[in-house]
């Protein structure tokens, strides 16, 4: 209990938040590097998951391919990466290392919600005359949108609960309040970046369950 007194004692501790090293400017960091990852991640796996998807062919090898690198630790390939000519090139190392971690969950969702959309619906949406691209962007999107949503959730909450690692590397984001702790032996400083990471990946997971709400108004609305 003295741990988290002296943890909450850090945490409303105003100098703490203010400054370069401070909370507001390490969670920018952060919230940049997660948003930046998230955004690569999404460009890459959710147009070979709709493609495929739509047309059938290739999805579960692309799928079983992309799952093999959840076994890999991406600290164990933030370490590879440093090691080689990339390691020179600032953030890049780690954020390939978090795109490789964030594009499984997305490709998988994304590809499972696009051959979950009934197939009667479709064949009927052929019937009435869509070429393949609308009845990609009309019909079979709109209704596995829900799906898509959860696949970029957890991407989204794994990105911010992993970017910490770019302190290991020297780049920003609320893992140098954790590796600081660990510097200076405050043990409450550790527990308080620890608590600080927790709370923003809730309020992320928070956010998308809000949009996960709102999916089904949009996909109603795709189908008009």
């Amino acid at each position: 209990m003295n741990i988290l007194s002296e943890a909450w004692d850090w945490l409303t501790n105003s100098a703490n938040w203010s400054g370069e090293s401070g909370v507001w400017s390490r969670l920018g960091e952060h919230l940049f590097l997660t948003v930046v990852c998230l955004l690569i991640s999404c460009l890459i796996a959710l147009p070979v998951a709709l493609v495929l998807g739509h047309l059938g062919k290739g999805g579960a090898l692309a799928v079983n391919i992309s799952n093999v690198g959840r076994a890999v630790p991406t600290f164990a390939v933030l370490v590879l990466l440093l090691l080689t000519p990339i390691g020179e090139y600032g953030d890049w190392p780690t954020i390939i290392a978090l795109v490789l971690f964030a594009v499984p969950p997305l490709l998988t969702n994304a590809y499972v919600g696009m051959r979950g959309v009934d197939r009667d619906i479709v064949r009927a949406a052929r019937g009435m005359g869509m070429t393949g691209g609308q009845l990609l962007w009309r019909v079979e999107l709109p209704l596995a949108l829900p799906l898509i949503l959860t696949g970029v959730r957890i991407a989204a909450v794994q990105l911010v609960a992993t970017a910490t690692i770019a302190a290991l590397a020297g780049g920003g984001g609320l893992g140098r309040i954790i590796t600081a702790g660990f510097n200076l032996a405050s043990t409450p400083q550790v527990v308080a970046g620890a608590v600080l990471v927790a709370v923003f990946a809730l309020l992320v997971e928070a956010l998308f369950e809000i949009g996960q709400r709102l999916a089904p108004q949009c996909s109603k609305g795709g189908m008009r």
